[in-house]
């Protein structure tokens, strides 16, 4: 985890994982496509208009928590969508899960972190979502 510290590695880390998400997003896209599905209080009415690549920038820059909290968050995703398969991650509701599971890897793993309302606000929702 000693690399992950280096600040140098943050940026690869950021484009590492939007790109598993973007493709976890992509293909539930299509397959949920045509299938009924849960709406979960992750689901947005429209597709956020950001890429999940300058959300996670826009996270990294505001958050300020440790690069492991973005690891953890991941975890916290896939553990998730293991769990709650009708629940899948797409592209209506893969933002709010990412705001939502770094605010509690961050609070999990950093001993200083911010409230709710300004992950609320980095995220771009509002605090009652969150």
């Amino acid at each position: 985890m000693a690399e992950l510290e280096n600040p140098n590695m943050m940026p690869n880390l950021i484009t590492f994982l939007s790109s598993l998400l973007e493709e976890v997003a992509e293909s539930n896209d299509l397959n949920c496509g045509f299938k009924a599905q849960k709406i979960s209080v992750f689901h947005g009415l429209t597709r956020p208009t950001i890429s999940i690549q300058s959300y996670l920038d826009r996270i990294y820059k505001y958050a300020n928590c440790s690069p492991s909290c973005f690891i953890v968050a991941y975890v916290y995703l896939d553990r998730f969508a293991q769990r709650q398969p009708s629940l899948p991650i797409n592209s209506f509701n893969v933002h709010r899960l990412l705001i939502t599971s770094v605010m509690v890897a961050t609070k999990f793993m950093d001993d200083m972190y911010y409230n709710n309302a300004y992950y609320a606000k980095v995220g771009g929702i509002s605090t009652t979502e969150m």
